[in-house]
């Protein structure tokens, strides 16, 4: 039988307690009997009107035996002693801080920062050596001017007319670039209020309720970004970009919401959402969410811009040679999505452990640095397989360089199901809120770094042909 303990949350305070006791009979027979607490004693710690610290404490005489599989009417009973303390309301979190500080903790940090630092130290190298090399001889053959000796060398060159051709589906990029900078955006912003003491990161209502404030304030962003890039292309139809931004992630987080809520209403879950509070959200979003998406995309329709290439687009497109199996948009995924997880598999077990198990995460500094360090091993990554790319005259570098930046969300999914197969957890409910949310949260990190990956590969391949003579 599996050894069950629960946890609370009172005044945003985490505290545990186990569900019941096994006893094992020294007799014969050899009997095991199961026994489930019926009363549990609170301990609260106060100051003033603030409450400080939270213990749950289960009285081993008041329990019922429930070794035998029948049912059974049991009467929970509770208890509450308050008592004052001198201590601080600010410090009332510094023993979770303390344990998360623990040595082996802290080892685990430091090992998971050091081998990213490790792994951006070596693409940099790696991408220096490329640049100074084989990039660097491309330009300067490009500088001197030898076109027979530079068609026979060099790759990439004889794309110049066909590297800066829109995409196909140009109001769908729009809005994956436009959702993008949105989450981006509220990512950064969640950092700023951690950091400066407004948000706690170990509230989940609190942090619930400001991302849903921050997502409908930073929609200005989204429609924004949509609109301005998209006009960059054509001057009528950013409207439908703009839309599409609307619902690139808040149409799959309510479908999947909805799912989940339905699941925990049919077992009875406290995790089910209240209908007052769907309802609230729905009305945030049409009167807040919308109203702002709109406006986002006005300004970015009034003040665009056109878009700077700096070598024209030829006529017809250029016919795209075949490539090896390894020189695919898979492989690439696969390559760039791997090398970016490496460097945060280990923090990702501590946040998942903190998601869906007994752990506290309280050291946001360290998620920071991570992130950063995500962000730049994106941006690198990105730059290295357009060059790989464009070197084999495929001048279809748009989508790819999303795909390629944001497949490292794979990798973090395919990892939470490994985490949900190695915990003690089971049924339809635990499985479904684990790949459900999950499932929410890679697909935002897919549209972030997706971003990331196509704006670095966009400044990398302005930088390479501003230097190509063209023709």
């Amino acid at each position: 039988m599996n050894d069950f303990y629960y946890q609370m949350y009172y005044d945003d305070l985490p505290f545990w307690g186990f569900v019941g006791k096994i006893e094992d009979s020294w007799t014969l027979e050899g009997t095991t009997k199961y026994f489930l607490f019926k009363h549990v004693q609170f301990d609260v710690l106060y100051n003033g009107n603030q409450v400080i610290e939270v213990h749950a404490f289960s009285d081993p005489d008041q329990v019922v035996d429930i070794t035998e599989d029948v049912e059974i009417d049991v009467k929970f009973t509770y208890s509450v002693i308050w008592n004052a303390t001198s201590a601080a309301f600010e410090t009332r979190m510094d023993r979770y801080s303390r344990a998360s500080s623990l040595p082996v903790h802290q080892q685990i940090h430091w090992f998971s920062f050091i081998n990213s630092i490790i792994i951006i130290v070596l693409l940099m190298g790696l991408l220096t050596l490329l640049f100074m090399r084989r990039l660097k001889n491309d330009l300067t053959m490009s500088t001197i001017g030898d076109d027979e000796e530079e068609d026979k060398e060099v790759g990439w060159k004889y794309i110049h007319g066909d590297v800066f051709r829109f995409p196909q589906n140009k109001s769908l990029f729009c809005a994956v670039m436009g959702t993008g900078a949105q989450l981006l955006t509220l990512v950064c912003c969640l950092f700023v209020l951690v950091c400066l003491g407004v948000l706690y990161p170990y509230n989940r209502g609190t942090l619930c309720t400001a991302i849903v404030t921050l997502y409908s304030l930073t929609s200005v962003v989204a429609g924004y970004t949509s609109a301005s890039f998209y006009c960059q292309f054509a001057q009528t139809g950013w409207e439908r970009s703009v839309l599409l931004a609307g619902i690139m992630y808040a149409g799959p987080l309510f479908v999947i919401g909805s799912i989940l809520n339905v699941v925990a209403v049919s077992y009875g879950a406290t995790a089910a959402l209240p209908f007052s509070t769907i309802m609230a959200i729905i009305l945030i979003y049409a009167f807040l969410t919308i109203p702002l998406l709109a406006l986002g995309g006005v300004i970015g329709y009034l003040f665009r811009s056109e878009f700077y290439a700096p070598c024209a687009t030829k006529r017809y497109p250029r016919e795209i040679p075949p490539v090896a199996w390894y020189r695919k948009t898979p492989c690439q995924m696969f390559l760039g999505g791997f090398l970016s997880f490496s460097a945060i598999a280990l923090e990702l077990q501590h946040i998942y452990a903190s998601l869906w198990g007994y752990k506290i995460f309280i050291v946001p500094s360290i998620l920071f640095v991570m992130f950063i360090i995500l962000i730049l091993l994106t941006a690198i990554l990105s730059v290295g397989l357009t060059y790989i790319q464009l070197s084999v005259e495929d001048h279809e570098w748009w989508w790819r360089s999303v795909l390629c930046g944001g497949s490292v969300a794979i990798f973090m999914f395919a990892y939470s199901i490994y985490f949900y197969a190695r915990s003690n957890m089971s049924g339809l409910l635990q499985l479904s809120f684990v790949m459900g949310y999950n499932a929410c949260i890679c697909y935002a990190f897919f549209l972030m770094l997706g971003t990331i990956g196509f704006y670095s590969s966009l400044t990398f391949v302005r930088y390479i042909y501003r230097a190509v003579k063209s023709e």
